[in-house]
């Protein structure tokens, strides 16, 4: 039959034979982002995330994607050191952790990320001292209250926008990484958006979009350069999920529930430094492409 097809296609035109190649690369490319999509999805086995530390720290716990991750980590195992403005809320938090975890350890720093921060980063360096924090969730941001032109953002919005998303999560991982290096070991987590990576643009929300474009070119960055040192930086790239800041309270298949998010963390970390919900990535149908010159040969997955 092989035969058959090869003496067929001799004898077609070059035009045709030049028409069937791409058809056939594309195909075989489809399949195969295809089958690599399943097995990083639902076929690839959990990573043991206390190989990294016994201890995890989150921002923003108090709701939406950073509370559920502080679940799933002491859930995991892991103690936890919660970071946020509001005392009262960080100890509903703490007190519904241990009390449906009984063995986690959870310390809480009180941070407001558009007041003092280089205070509240001093808090953070306090707390952890001594501790094996071996993962760091950046989740704390803010976004618009509504859409909006860029000229009609008042000078405070625009402040914290900046303040919270960019220089808190810069700040927080700046404290926290020299005890990943002298250990040789940890992961970085930093919640991104789709809007800054998936779609073209985001107007209406430009600040916003750009805050979140420098956490994704600040995980390829440290990706890169604490690759060998044993550290694992990843940026999450959620589009819509059930949250307060998006103002969405009912699920959909394409509009995942919070504690999704988590379960993408990732299954494929250590390989690509962007990972979208499950929801979000039909993935050989979107246009998101991780980028294979960051890969390694080790993919992981951490939950299920």
């Amino acid at each position: 039959m092989v035969c058959c097809i090869i003496s067929k296609l001799k004898s077609e035109p070059l035009w045709f034979l030049l028409l069937f190649s791409l058809s056939l690369f594309t195909i075989l490319r489809f399949t195969l982002t295809f089958l690599n999509w399943v097995y990083v999805n639902f076929l690839r086995q959990p990573k043991n995330l206390k190989k990294y530390g016994s201890w995890a720290l989150v921002t923003g716990p108090t709701n939406g994607i950073g509370k559920s991750f502080a679940f799933e980590l002491a859930r995991k195992g892991l103690n936890l050191i919660l970071v946020g403005r509001n005392p009262d809320k960080l100890k509903d938090v703490s007190d519904s952790i241990q009390a449906k975890f009984i063995k986690t350890e959870v310390k809480t720093v009180v941070v407001d990320f558009t007041g003092d921060l280089d205070e509240g980063v001093d808090r953070i360096r306090e707390t952890i001292d001594g501790l094996d924090v071996g993962v760091l969730v950046n989740n704390v941001g803010i976004s618009y209250p509504y859409a909006r032109f860029f000229h009609e953002l008042d000078e405070e919005l625009l402040k914290n926008l900046i303040k919270v998303n960019v220089v808190g999560t810069t700040k927080v991982t700046h404290a926290v990484l020299p005890g990943m290096l002298k250990r040789k070991k940890g992961a970085i987590v930093n919640i991104g958006s789709g809007a800054a990576i998936i779609i073209p643009s985001d107007p209406l929300y430009a600040v916003y979009a750009a805050t979140k474009a420098y956490i994704d070119q600040f995980s390829r960055c440290l990706y890169v350069e604490y690759k060998k040192s044993g550290i694992d930086v990843q940026c999450q790239v959620p589009l819509y999920v059930t949250t307060k800041m998006a103002s969405i309270k009912r699920s959909s298949f394409f509009v995942p529930f919070n504690k999704q998010q988590f379960h993408q963390f990732p299954y494929s970390f250590a390989t690509n430094t962007q990972t979208p919900v499950r929801q979000h990535t039909p993935s050989p149908l979107l246009t998101f492409q991780p980028q294979p010159s960051l890969s390694s040969s080790t993919q992981t997955t951490l939950f299920r």
